[in-house]
């Protein structure tokens, strides 16, 4: 029996990497086989991939390149952890997937959506989450919580320009609106038990029978 994929999207400083590892922590507290991956990253070729992306010394990275960088990790990701996982039953719980590269590339770098949408197909074979969790909150506020956390240390993408980061979070509006099937939306600003337990109670209710 296939598992159950659900990742977790939105801008700079959403929460997206805490609430994931809260979810798969309630997974394994039910006693649910679950694993977490990053993106980029999550393989040994993924990680090398992230420190070139991330480098704040690579200002001149084209946005096409910047595309096909994240394209590659992707590919390697779905291949080596994310299907075999799905194929052995497993939850798989993903920080960041496909809907990074529309909203940040198609979006934010204006490459457009229908192009990134079918690059993404060719590089993860046309897989797509059972279930995205998009947490929004007002741009300024998630640049804030990224200085908090590493103040003065930004990577290349959190010391993007204002007008970036807006285009990215109307991206993920734009998409989840058309995919509502799919898409949790939840204002990251609540009580972090709250969301957690709202994003636990999802995924129960999509989880095979």
């Amino acid at each position: 029996m296939r598992g159950l994929f659900v990742t977790f999207e939105g801008i700079e400083g959403s929460g997206k990497s805490t609430q994931s590892r809260l979810l798969l922590r309630g997974l394994h507290d039910e006693g649910r086989e679950a694993v977490l991956a990053r993106e980029p990253g999550g393989t040994a070729i993924g990680e090398r991939v992230r420190d070139v992306l991330l480098d704040p010394r690579h200002t001149g990275m084209a946005a096409r390149a910047e595309l096909l960088l994240y394209l590659a990790a992707r590919a390697q990701l779905v291949a080596e952890v994310i299907v075999p996982a799905l194929d052995s039953g497993k939850i798989v719980v993903c920080d960041r997937y496909g809907d990074a590269s529309v909203a940040y590339q198609g979006g934010g770098r204006g490459l457009g959506t229908e192009l990134v949408r079918e690059m993404n197909r060719v590089a993860t074979g046309g897989l797509s989450p059972d279930l995205t969790v998009l947490l929004d909150l007002p741009v300024d506020e998630g640049l804030a919580r990224t200085r908090a956390r590493n103040p003065g240390r930004p990577d290349r993408l959190e010391a993007e320009p204002l007008e970036f980061h807006e285009r990215v979070r109307r991206a993920y509006l734009d998409i989840a609106e058309a995919e509502p099937a799919r898409f949790l939306v939840l204002d990251s600003r609540g009580p972090s038990e709250e969301l957690t337990r709202r994003i636990l109670e999802t995924v129960r209710a999509r989880l095979p029978r």
